[in-house]
């Protein structure tokens, strides 16, 4: 019986001692659960600098996958719609905007005027693609111009857009970016032929058309075959025109036609197309994309988005 007693005791003693060790062993190594109420305590130094690494390690490759992606689907679609070549991603745009004069040569005498120029001052290997007018309102251009994620501006005329403005609507708000909408006049008439009453008439009344159909008044303006006048730039000013975008080299769906006398590209230049279908000329919206995209990426450029440098 005293036997018992003794063992029971000595097997009483080993486990209060084992008890006593966990409890001060928990208490040294700090990860003792926390009176309730009482505030976790705060990370060590070394263990935020490691979160931190972890959080920014993990948003890069965030993005990296997303760039990854985005360049796959650009490869895909270049395939899909026929270009030798996916085009080439175009740099940011930059923080401040270049400061855009009147091309030597293009000036009038009046001062104050909205600049008239071809090319948009920069260093970067970027172009500008602008299509005019409105006649052709083809469905397939949209569709290509978004999955390709080429950026371009449209410079509209009443009397073509308007049996269809949804079309321009939908081409609005066809890309993430937005597409641009601008002031092509009201009915594509020769202006310098104009009083400056009538000239006045086109352009503003335009304005006041792209405002109501699509909510913006246009910044930029170019007048119909390129031709204007001091009245011209005058009558544009009075109605919110900020500068006149013309052009340095003019896509078809067969050939480029070019304005500068060496034939090229060059750092800024703005391309000129038109709204076309087979009616007009030797080919679709489509293939006049295909063409100029070829020509613009195998000489090294990309197309960016005229509005992030004007």
């Amino acid at each position: 019986m005293a036997k018992g007693v003794h063992g029971s005791s000595r097997a009483l003693g080993a486990v209060l001692v084992v008890a006593a060790l966990a409890s001060a062993a928990t208490g040294c190594s700090g990860s003792a659960e926390p009176e309730r109420g009482a505030p976790a305590p705060a990370p060590a130094a070394g263990q935020q600098a490691r979160a931190q690494e972890q959080g920014a390690a993990g948003a890069l490759n965030a993005y990296v996958e997303k760039v990854h992606k985005q360049r796959a689907a650009r490869v895909l679609a270049a395939k899909k719609w026929g270009l030798a070549k996916p085009p080439l991603e175009a740099p940011a745009p930059p923080a401040v905007k270049p400061r855009i004069t009147t091309r030597k040569g293009f000036e009038t005498d009046g001062e104050d005027l909205p600049p008239v120029f071809t090319t948009v001052p920069t260093k970067q290997k970027i172009v500008f693609l602008t299509i005019d007018d409105g006649s052709e309102k083809d469905p397939e251009l949209l569709r290509m111009m978004k999955e390709l994620k080429i950026p371009y501006s449209a410079f509209l005329s009443d009397y073509v857009v308007k049996d269809d403005y949804g079309y321009f609507a939908r081409m609005q708000k066809s890309q993430e970016a937005g597409v641009s909408l601008h002031n092509h006049t009201l009915n594509h008439r020769y202006l310098p032929g104009l009083s400056y009453k009538q000239q006045k008439r086109e352009i503003c009344g335009m304005q006041d058309v792209i405002e109501k159909r699509f909510g913006t008044r246009p910044p930029l303006f170019r007048p119909p075959y390129g031709n204007y006048n001091e009245d011209t730039l005058r009558a544009a000013r009075t109605c919110g025109v900020k500068a006149v975008p013309l052009w340095a080299a003019e896509a078809f769906p067969d050939h480029m036609e070019w304005r500068e006398w060496d034939r090229d590209l060059h750092p800024g230049d703005i391309v000129l197309t038109h709204f076309r279908g087979k009616d007009d000329w030797k080919g679709s919206m489509a293939d006049m994309v295909r063409r100029v995209m070829n020509v613009i990426t195998a000489k090294g450029y990309a197309v960016a988005k005229l509005e992030d440098y004007v």
